[in-house]
């Protein structure tokens, strides 16, 4: 039972504290006053749940902190939660038991990792956790009407929430991905799956029949084969007797291809020869009769540098001469007498002396200049001679080294060569420049190895006469053909054996994987009988949970409105193929939902949702919230629902009386109850304010 709550800036509450009733309390207010928020602010304490986007949501606009507090006693003892988040996002949470005036903690966080959660805790004080907490005592806008105004069929499919029977949907879809997971599972390790067996049974057809017209094809691959093998044996036999002349022509054709190759390198070299030796009688021709003069040549030109230097020695004792003139006559020019007197004494001369007279230098000057011009043209003169004879004796010279050259001492040896180039010449002259296969006669003659070429052919020709070159390709390529058959054969026979072995290896595999899809397809029919059975809405099992959930509802439903004191005295819920009928009885008449008051449609619908509270265990907390229980109702229905509240929660028996936390916008309809613990709530900017009436 809920005490008190106190919500810190939390949604639209800025510091509301709220004391509970035991019996009932009513919120009361416009849409959006706040009232609803109160819920949240419950699971939030006890559960750290709620039914907004995120935790930072729950903080009220412009606060940078939310903090709930909530005050409630179970099982004789008295317990507070609090949590609180921050604006980062950040969680505290504590859960305190009573001790005297104080309150002890008894465990703080939800640090699950440390073995350390406030809501486990909560959880095991309670006996229900949100999830169930929101089906056994909560009541949303719509739900308490609905029970009795629902179709028999969504009577059905509410009764199938409240009591999970509609989670067995989830457990057939996880038996179907059970079912694909383990295909898939069988499909990997085999390459196929109880769904596949037929076409597995057909591959195995295939290859049965593989292997029956397989075996016809190899023995008739063995009989050809012995038959190849037969004619190879003949064939090779002919060829080894034939091969030897085979090799033979090939060898007679390598040496008439010798021999002309031979012939026709031995006629180039023979040329060369004879235009090297033609060439070199030519140089060496006159040779001889210049060589003869070199001596004479010599002996001339000795003379004829020795009056060069003679010559030469004149001339540069002239020009000496000449210069020495020349100076003295610069001196005589200082040294003309002047009336009769020496220039240089001043002493009375009669006559100077020739060598400083200046018309006797200036005339022997003459003198010397027309002889060193005739010895310069006599200089000229030999120097022309003398390169003129040693042109004679470079080619005297040149003449002797050729002849040591080509090393050919008399002229007897160099009429020698001119006769070998004519038995040369002589020679090669009836040889055609280009012989052919058709002239080897005429190119043996030659020389003594040509000729020994000449008669080996000769030899080879006569050895394979009658051998018929055609016969023997067409023996080797039929020999071939064969050789190649046999090898196709074995390689036919190879294959159709592989595939004949490959058969029965798959045969004998797959037998195993038919006989363990058997099985998996009896292990699948006995999961999808499952599947049917026990997990189907509609299953056996399904039939019997919703029989015996209905017949406790019934029986506590009953029992709740026995203490209200209306006509019914038994409701009895029994279900069809796809529905739930509800059916009242006054004693043993039956009575129509639609033939009953408004209060007594109410208490019913009361005394089924707290049938249903009581199936889930509801929780120790023993209360029960409705939010807006009076959406869809007429006013008098409205009033009746909050009599037979007030009757409910002030029933006192063997057990606690229920406390019902009440959400409605319809103040007027609590005027005349006996419900005293009433707050009024109303929006405001700063924060919803809460006043009791």
């Amino acid at each position: 039972m809920i005490h008190s709550i106190e919500l810190i800036d939390f949604l639209a509450h800025h510091n509301t504290k709220l004391d509970f009733s035991n019996d009932a309390t009513v919120f009361v207010g416009q849409n959006g006053a706040g009232k609803s928020s109160i819920i949240d602010a419950i699971t939030f304490s006890l559960f750290g749940a709620h039914t907004r986007k995120n935790n930072k949501s729950l903080i009220r606009r412009g606060a940078n902190k939310s903090l709930v507090k909530v005050d409630f006693s179970a099982n004789g003892k008295n317990y507070r939660t609090v949590r609180q988040i921050d604006a980062k996002g950040t969680l505290t949470a504590q859960f305190l038991e009573k001790n005297g005036e104080d309150f002890i903690p008894i465990a703080e966080g939800e640090r699950k990792q440390f073995g350390e959660s406030m809501t486990e805790e909560v959880e095991k004080v309670l006996g229900i956790n949100f999830e169930k907490l929101k089906i056994a005592s909560i009541v949303q806008q719509g739900e308490l009407n609905s029970i009795i105004k629902a179709k028999p069929k969504e009577f059905k499919e509410l009764l199938n929430t409240i009591i999970g029977i509609d989670r067995l949907d989830v457990a057939v879809e996880s038996m179907k991905e059970v079912l694909k997971e383990f295909r898939k599972d069988i499909q990997t390790k085999h390459g196929f799956d109880d769904t596949q067996i037929e076409l597995l049974e057909n591959r195995m057809n295939e290859f049965q029949n593989e292997i029956t017209n397989s075996k016809p094809m190899m023995k008739k691959l063995e009989e050809e084969k012995q038959v190849r093998e037969t004619k190879i044996i003949q064939i090779e036999q002919e060829v080894e007797k034939d091969s030897v002349k085979e090799i033979q022509l090939r060898e007679l054709e390598d040496q008439k291809e010798e021999l002309v190759s031979y012939a026709k390198e031995t006629i180039k070299k023979i040329q060369r020869d004879v235009m090297e030796e033609e060439r070199k009688v030519n140089e060496c021709k006159g040779c001889f009769s210049i060589v003869s003069k070199r001596g004479e040549i010599e002996s001339r030109l000795f003379k004829l540098e020795e009056e060069l230097q003679t010559i030469t020695k004149e001339l540069v004792e002239s020009e000496k001469k000449k210069i020495r003139f020349e100076e003295q006559g610069e001196f005589a020019n200082r040294l003309e007498l002047k009336d009769g007197k020496c220039p240089v004494c001043d002493s009375k001369v009669d006559h100077l002396n020739p060598l400083f007279q200046k018309e006797h230098l200036e005339e022997e000057i003459k003198t010397l200049d027309r002889k060193i011009s005739q010895t310069k043209e006599k200089q000229v003169e030999l120097e022309d001679s003398i390169e003129k004879v040693n042109d004679e004796l470079r080619e005297a010279e040149n003449a002797d080294i050729k002849l040591k050259t080509h090393n050919i001492s008399t002229e007897t040896e160099l009429e020698q060569i001119a006769a070998t180039i004519k038995e040369k010449v002589k020679k090669i002259k009836d040889i055609p420049i280009t012989i052919n296969s058709g002239q080897l006669l005429e190119a043996s003659s030659i020389d003594a190895h040509a000729k020994m070429k000449y008669e080996k052919i000769l030899q080879i020709e006569k050895t394979t006469s009658g051998f018929n070159q055609d016969e023997f390709l067409l023996k080797k390529k039929d020999l071939i053909q064969n050789r190649d058959r046999l090898r196709q054969i074995d390689q036919e026979f190879g294959a159709t054996s592989n595939r004949i072995e490959n058969a029965e290896q798959q045969l004998e595999r797959n037998r195993i994987i038919l006989d363990e899809l058997h099985n998996v397809r009896k292990y699948v029919i006995e999961l999808e009988n499952i599947q049917k059975n026990v997990y189907s809405i509609d299953g056996p099992v399904a039939k019997s949970l919703r029989s015996w959930a209905l017949d406790i509802i019934s029986e506590k439903a009953s029992e709740y409105l026995e203490r209200l004191n209306t006509k019914i005295q038994r409701i009895s819920l029994s279900q069809k193929t796809r529905d739930v009928n509800i059916t009242c009885y006054a004693r043993s008449t039956m009575l129509e939902l639609e033939s009953l008051s408004g209060g007594e449609q109410v208490s019913i619908a009361l005394s089924l949702r707290l049938g249903m509270a009581h199936l889930l265990g509801a929780s120790n907390l023993n209360f029960m919230i409705l939010d807006e229980p009076t959406t869809h109702l007429d006013s008098e229905r409205r009033k009746a629902l909050v009599g037979v509240l007030s009757q409910l929660a002030s029933i006192r028996g063997e057990e606690a009386s229920m406390q019902f936390i009440i959400i409605s916008h319809d103040a007027e309809i609590f005027e005349d109850s006996s419900v005293e613990n009433i707050y009024n709530f109303e929006s405001a900017i700063n924060g919803t304010l809460v006043n009791p009436l």
